[in-house]
Order: C-alpha cells, then structure tokens, then sequence
C-alpha cells in the first residue's frame, strides 16, 4: 500500500528545511529582490530535474537488478531520515552560508549537482515509497516530475518571502526545527510499520 501522508511528509520536510538551495535563495532574494533571484531558482529547479532523473534511474534499476536490498535500502533511508532531524533538530537559521553567491541560473543548477541533500532526497523517496509500489516507466516518469516540483518548491518558497520568512524562522527556530524532526522520525519509524 503506498502511503501517501508519509511520502508526502517527507517530501515536503526535506523540500522546505534550510539547505544550501533554500538558504541561498533567500539570501539572493533578500539581497537583490524576487525577480532578480528568479533566474538562480529557475537554475535550481533545472538542475533538480536533471540530478532526479538519474537518481529515479538508478533506483529503479538497483531495485529490480537486486530485489534484496530493499531492507537495506530501508534501513538507509531510515537512518538518514534519523540523521536528517538530528541535523534539522540542531540547526539555525543562519544566513550566513549564502553570502556572497551569485544569483544566476547556471550558478543555481550546478548547485544541484553538488548538493547531496537531492541525491538522498531522490533516493530514498524512490526506494522506499515508490518503487515498492509503483514499476511502470510512466509512473517513474510521473514521480521523478512530482518529486522535483516539490523539492525545487522549497527554494521559490524561501525566495519569495525572503526576509519574512527568515524574520519567522529566527524567532521560532527551535520549535520549528523540533516539529520538522518528529517529523522525520515519525517517517523514519513508518518505514518499518
């Protein structure tokens, strides 16, 4: 059964928590405005297509080259989900690590191919929601879209409410970063059941 809340939990924790893309975004947009950062985001969700469609390409065939190592493929994903709210639950919202970045559109998609934030976030979401269920080349494609569009969402996200968001973030962050990583662990335990 494909457990749609759980899947999208996940997508959408590891979409909007602050990573290089969404801190970088916000910074550009904070610096230079929305419409001059547009070109770096359109640079992100570019390169996310890219490095999502090998990612689903090699999940898929991983997954039906070696049908057992989807307990090892869970247990990864799980303790990465684990990694990922211990990471999410000590964070700041600094912005710091944007400084400095140029906002254009090449700068945004090689990025991605940099961030392995993706390549994990790709993996997993493949292996252990949707490759269980799902084997056609249509419904791969499908997910390898939906997977990006909500994963490169995060970083228009963070772009558009710029300073706002961050103004947010900085006053709440612990209990922001508390809720996102029972979360994670929520997902990571969900794996199992």
């Amino acid at each position: 059964m494909f457990h749609l809340y759980d899947f999208l939990i996940y997508c959408f924790i590891t979409a909007y928590t602050p990573g290089a893309n969404n801190l970088l975004s916000m910074s550009n947009a904070i610096r230079m405005g929305f419409r001059r950062s547009i070109r770096f985001n359109i640079g992100i969700l570019a390169g996310f297509a890219v490095v999502m469609s090998v990612c689903t390409a090699f999940s898929a065939a991983l997954y039906s080259l070696l049908p057992k190592v989807k307990m090892f493929m869970q247990i990864a994903g799980a303790a990465y989900m684990l990694y990922l709210a211990w990471k999410v639950w000590r964070s700041s919202a600094d912005l710091d690590a944007g400084a400095g970045r140029e906002a254009g559109f090449l700068s945004g998609m090689l990025l991605q191919f940099a961030n392995p934030k993706i390549y994990i976030y790709a993996i997993t979401a493949m292996s252990l929601y949707i490759l269980p269920m799902y084997h056609s080349v249509s419904s791969m494609i499908a997910f390898t879209v939906i997977l990006t569009l909500i994963g490169a969402s995060g970083s228009f996200v963070w772009a558009l409410f710029g300073s706002a968001f961050c103004r947010v973030l900085s006053r709440h962050t612990k209990a922001v970063n508390m809720v996102m990583a029972l979360l994670l662990v929520y997902c990571a335990v969900a794996l199992f059941i």
